[in-house]
């Protein structure tokens, strides 16, 4: 066979007729494909039934919460609801802490996180590994271990009954939040630091215009993990503040639901009120936590 007939219409309708023949191979793995969608849709059918409840209850009537069968979509949707739980409780005091805690909080988290884990990958001095490797030892110890000795020094200090051990924690760096950073800063070049210190850079200038600016996806990471930890953080609101206008979202519902308890449509409400910004969060910053998770090394390779 000469060129011409290579590349000549009936060769090429040939390969292709080749490429959709419908061997039992292929057959094998469009069955299994399929089967893996459909049981990761019904999976996802089944995790976001009780979302879809907490939806439906919290535009029902006191009355229609425990109707059987349950009725998923109300015949005349109560959005007022959703008011009613700001004249109740001091619900807007909530929101406004629970921000408040989780900003200052994040903000620490990424700042404290990306200085160490600069010094940590990029500089180079005696005893880096071993500091390094302690510090991946403390993340062996649960947290419950150091709960009364850290209230004692809040306690002395004066700052029980106050936000301050809520956040500043967290602006002394966190073991899982440097790791995440320094593993991705270790798989930059290290040439880009030696040529910005040619130029005059010192080590903070090569950081914050260098390695900073290519590190979204990492830092990306890290600012929605701690975002999570300081929104849904329960024990330590329940710990430090007593005064309830100062209750953040996790107690606050518990107090709700302890004080309103038998009015399961307003409960939901507050409910659906106080999950409303992580599934924000989710839809907006999905692609850059999957994109920070994969070069950091953490997932499966």
């Amino acid at each position: 066979m000469n060129l011409a007939q290579a590349d000549s219409p009936s060769s090429q309708y040939g390969r292709q007729a080749g490429k959709n023949v419908l061997t039992p191979r292929r057959v094998r793995r469009a069955v299994g494909r399929g089967l893996v969608h459909i049981l990761m849709i019904l999976l996802g059918i089944t995790f976001l039934m009780p979302l879809a409840w907490v939806l439906s209850t919290s535009l029902k009537y006191r009355a229609e919460v425990f109707v059987q069968p349950i009725q998923w979509i109300p015949s005349d949707p109560q959005f007022s609801n959703y008011l009613e739980v700001f004249r109740l409780v001091p619900f807007g005091n909530f929101i406004f802490n629970s921000f408040y805690v989780t900003i200052m909080g994040t903000v620490g988290a990424v700042l404290s996180s990306v200085t160490v884990a600069f010094a940590l990958s990029r500089i180079r001095w005696p005893g880096r590994n071993i500091v390094f490797a302690v510090l991946m030892a403390t993340l062996m110890l649960p947290g419950i271990v150091t709960l009364v000795p850290v209230f004692v020094m809040f306690s002395r200090i004066g700052w029980v009954g106050t936000f301050f051990p809520l956040w500043v924690p967290s602006w002394f760096g966190g073991a899982f939040y440097i790791f995440l950073i320094r593993q991705y800063m270790m798989t930059l070049p290290i040439e880009l630091d030696e040529a910005a210190r040619i130029d005059g850079a010192s080590h903070f200038r090569v950081m914050w215009q260098v390695i900073i600016p290519l590190c979204g996806p990492a830092i990306a990471s890290v600012a929605i993990f701690a975002f999570l930890a300081h929104y849904n953080d329960f024990i330590g609101p329940l710990i430090y503040i007593s005064k309830n206008e100062m209750y953040t979202l996790p107690v606050g519902l518990l107090w709700i639901q302890g004080r309103y308890g038998n009015f399961w449509h307003l409960v939901m409400a507050a409910s659906m009120m106080s999950i409303a910004p992580i599934i924000a969060l989710f839809f907006v910053a999905q692609r850059y936590f999957v994109q920070g998770i994969q070069f950091t090394g953490l997932a499966g390779r």
